[in-house]
């Protein structure tokens, strides 16, 4: 069968076989490119303070269980990340003002200034890979990348 006789599902199952395959290549890749990177910046923050403090600077204090939720990690993980960046001086934690019980983690300044310093480096290491990338190109690929990320978080809360 030449390409224009090929049917539509052999074809839908083809793209989505080159979906799953650049997405692993993409993560794998994503990783491999963080390790490699000769620069500092890249390094003041582990991954996971890293997604946590850029949460936590968008949605502001929460408590443990709220954080876990939102990152769709297990609570325990979570308080474990959460008491090392504690003792790092990256995060806080407060009283609860709903919940005398409970406590609320936000970042500290230097959190926040460590967070900014690696999303700088991310953003200046994106600009010089896709350096070669039209500004329309740039604006499709976050584009579609925010849509797929969108439908996996609603995979996720299913």
């Amino acid at each position: 069968m030449s390409d224009d006789q090929t049917s539509e599902p052999e074809r839908d199952e083809a793209t989505l076989g080159r979906i799953e395959t650049e997405v692993a290549l993409l993560m794998r890749l994503g990783e491999a490119t963080r390790r490699a990177t000769g620069t500092a910046e890249h390094r003041v923050l582990d991954r996971a303070a890293y997604v946590i403090l850029r949460h936590l600077a968008a949605a502001g204090p929460q408590n443990v269980s709220a954080l876990a939720a939102r990152l769709d990690l297990d609570g325990s993980t979570v308080t474990r990340q959460v008491s090392a960046m504690q003792r790092d001086g990256l995060i806080a934690r407060t009283p609860d003002p709903s919940d005398g019980r409970g406590t609320v983690i936000s970042p500290t300044a230097a959190g926040l200034q460590r967070m900014v310093a690696v999303r700088a480096a991310r953003t200046r290491l994106y600009g010089e890979i896709l350096g070669d990338w039209t500004a329309d190109d740039r604006d499709t690929l976050a584009d579609m990348l925010a849509r797929l990320n969108r439908a996996l978080e609603a995979r996720t809360r299913r």
